[in-house]
């Protein structure tokens, strides 16, 4: 398979990842999951970013808004991967900002939201969204990872 270039994006409180509530969100950095992420998949273009405000989040992903004729010298990510954290389930905006993009966007979460506090359960994104992985803690994001990868070849 050819290397390909994805970004996965990290909303709200997910830069502590290893210290917050490890029982649900598990003891891995996410440094370390990108480490793990980067051997496995070694001649990948992997980028990544974190905020804790909506609107940079928003930003980011209109880097990627389809431009028409602009968009000939500009070089997309094959796809991203998108854990919003709390933003999943009350931003209209974020839904929107995917909405517009034309490259596959997965949604990630280390728990299973819909088990967890009935708010949870829905998330404006998902309908935007290729699919889906939650539940596996920082596995979720290696099984995203592989399942978006493998769809780049068909």
């Amino acid at each position: 398979m050819k290397a390909i270039h994805a970004w996965i994006l990290n909303g709200p409180n997910l830069n502590l990842l290893g210290v917050r509530e490890p029982s649900i969100y598990g003891t891995q950095s996410m440094d370390q999951i990108l480490d793990q992420l980067r051997q496995e998949y070694p001649l990948d273009r992997l980028d990544f970013f974190q905020t804790n405000h909506e609107g940079e989040l928003i930003q980011k992903i209109q880097e990627w808004v389809p431009l028409g004729k602009a968009d000939q010298d500009r070089v997309l990510p094959d796809f991203l991967l998108l854990n919003a954290g709390g933003w999943s389930h009350t931003s209209v905006a974020l839904a929107d900002a995917v909405a517009m993009l034309t490259i596959p966007v997965y949604e990630v979460h280390l728990s299973h939201p819909p088990s967890r506090e009935s708010f949870r359960a829905i998330s404006p994104l998902s309908v935007y969204c290729k699919g889906t992985v939650s539940g596996f803690g920082p596995d979720s994001y290696r099984l995203a990872y592989a399942g978006a990868r493998s769809r780049c070849s068909l």
